[in-house]
């Protein structure tokens, strides 16, 4: 078996990057420093030959064909302890810890797991920094700001966490095959880690009909008097749409019902 003669797989979301300046800005964009690097997804190699060039690489394929094309690709870096491939479910891997050392995920993210990954990478306490490339409508949920349209709990709970940002967009040409949705890279740099699931449950309920005000979906859930008094002491109004407000408030607004 060898790199040409691979057929992407449906059922595991492959879409090989293979625009050679969109490897080399992901390269660019990742943070300088001495942690692990994690590659969820190496596919056909071609971002890991560029990461075992920086550091040592912790990669996870769940494809046993593209884990045998790997090892034979990599052998000499496997022999050198610069890749070690494990070769399996990433998320059953994750039930207990990925590695136990700080680390950085680096990948092209299969788009069907992309979220839940970049969620369990967020409450990891050893994964530091976040540098993924995902559809481009999936980063820009990360990377949304208070008052955005598609502002939801997934910017929340980054902002929560670290600061996110686009690296770069790429287009559908950019892979083989070629997706039918354009793709970003997006960076996040954490300084904590997820870690109040019931935060996050009120999020959930906040966002449920995002086009309600924030008041009529808090209140399905929550007792009305209770909310109405919240409100009036945090300034807020009684209208305000769950997009409107900023990640400190609904912080406060947890806080007080709590």
């Amino acid at each position: 078996m060898n790199k040409n003669s691979v057929v992407a797989k449906k059922q595991f979301g492959q879409n090989f990057l293979k625009d050679q300046s969109v490897l080399h800005k992901i390269i660019e964009a990742m943070p300088k420093n001495d942690n692990r690097l994690v590659e969820i997804g190496p596919g056909l190699g071609d971002l890991t030959k560029f990461l075992v060039d920086v550091k040592s690489v912790e990669a996870f394929e769940v494809d046993t064909d593209l884990c045998k094309l790997l090892q034979s690709i990599f052998k000499e870096e496997i022999a050198t302890k610069k890749l070690h491939i494990n070769c399996g479910d990433v998320l059953e891997a994750w039930k207990s810890s990925l590695v136990d050392e700080p680390y950085d995920l680096v990948a092209n993210l299969p788009y069907y797991i992309a979220t839940n990954i970049i969620l369990k990478a967020l409450a990891d306490p050893m994964c530091k920094n976040i540098l993924v490339m995902v559809q481009l409508e999936v980063a820009e949920k990360f990377c949304a700001e208070a008052g955005d349209k598609v502002f939801g709990s997934l910017g929340i709970i980054t902002q929560s966490v670290g600061e996110a940002h686009i690296v770069v967009k790429v287009p559908p040409t950019a892979f083989d095959p070629q997706p039918k949705v354009d793709s970003a890279v997006f960076l996040i740099q954490k300084h904590c880690d997820r870690s109040d699931e019931d935060f996050e449950g009120l999020l959930r309920v906040a966002f449920k009909q995002p086009r309600k005000t924030l008041m009529k979906n808090l209140s399905s859930v929550y007792d009305k008097k209770l909310l109405q008094e919240i409100f009036e002491e945090l300034q807020l109004s009684l209208t305000v749409r769950p997009h409107q407000l900023g990640t400190k408030d609904y912080h406060q607004l947890y806080n007080k019902i709590k």
